[in-house]
């Protein structure tokens, strides 16, 4: 009984989840646009608007996993019911940012993203995502999709961490946009590399550079800026490259 609640709690709290998502810009919620807003902040650290497009992605490999985790033949999955919970809340966290993004309450964002972001690296954590083999179906249906969440949660979480420090116009100590972003980028070739080398993740590591990808895009004359995520860019892909020749004796994964 309390696996069935479990598995039912899933699927409903992500199919909410994934509908506050779309009503957010089909209403839109509170007469906003969710990259409207997003655009009003000015900061380097935002990806061209196509880059979005990877919500789809994640859309459909929650649905997977909603669906495979509710199968009769996964319910005594001991990893699918150590992090069920996890999932429901990190769906809570989700809605609950769309619904303080659309109300301008920023700083309160943060706080959503930052939990939203715990739940999904303990998901990651307990799933052992690529510690070791699992079902194709438990690849595809679980960590793929999870491996792609959390590649964009954290992007994310780097841009709100931007958006709210903009919108309390913090001065960055007195440093340049441009410096600050090289900064930034930094941050994210350092959590991409100890990533690529500690889980050899190809998902996760292809959100990054999509990511960066759409962001050179977004600014493609910047100077400083455009040639800094370019080198970021470069520095991921390297660094994936080295972990992935580095495991000796396996086959990659992609997650």
């Amino acid at each position: 009984m309390k696996n069935t609640l479990r598995q039912i709690t899933v699927v409903v709290v992500l199919l909410a989840t994934i509908m506050i998502n779309i009503l957010a810009d089909a209403l839109p919620i509170n007469g906003l646009g969710t990259g409207a807003i997003s655009d009003s902040f000015h900061i380097y650290f935002v990806p061209a608007g196509y880059v979005f497009a990877i919500w789809g992605i994640i859309y459909i490999g929650l649905i997977a996993y909603a669906v495979y985790q509710a199968l009769p033949s996964q319910k005594d999955n001991p990893r699918l019911q150590a992090t069920g919970w996890w999932v429901v809340l990190g769906g809570l966290a989700n809605s609950a940012w769309i619904f303080l993004w659309h109300y301008l309450q920023f700083v309160a964002t943060l706080g959503a993203m930052l939990f939203l972001l715990v739940t999904l690296i303990a998901v990651y954590v307990i799933m052992g995502i690529n510690q070791f083999k699992v079902s194709p179906g438990e690849t595809w249906a679980v960590r793929v999709p999870f491996s792609i969440y959390l590649g964009w949660i954290t992007v994310a979480t780097i841009a709100n961490i931007a958006d709210v420090l903009d919108y309390l116009k913090w001065n960055r100590f007195g440093i340049s946009d441009a410096t600050w972003m090289v900064t930034v980028l930094g941050a994210v070739v350092l959590i991409s590399g100890l990533m690529n080398f500690l889980r050899k993740d190809i998902a996760y590591a292809l959100v990054i550079l999509w990511a960066l990808a759409g962001i050179a895009v977004k600014f493609p004359a910047e100077g400083v800026v455009t040639v800094a995520v370019w080198v970021a860019f470069g520095l991921v892909a390297v660094t994936l490259a080295a972990a992935v020749l580095l495991k000796r004796g396996r086959t990659p994964s992609i997650a």
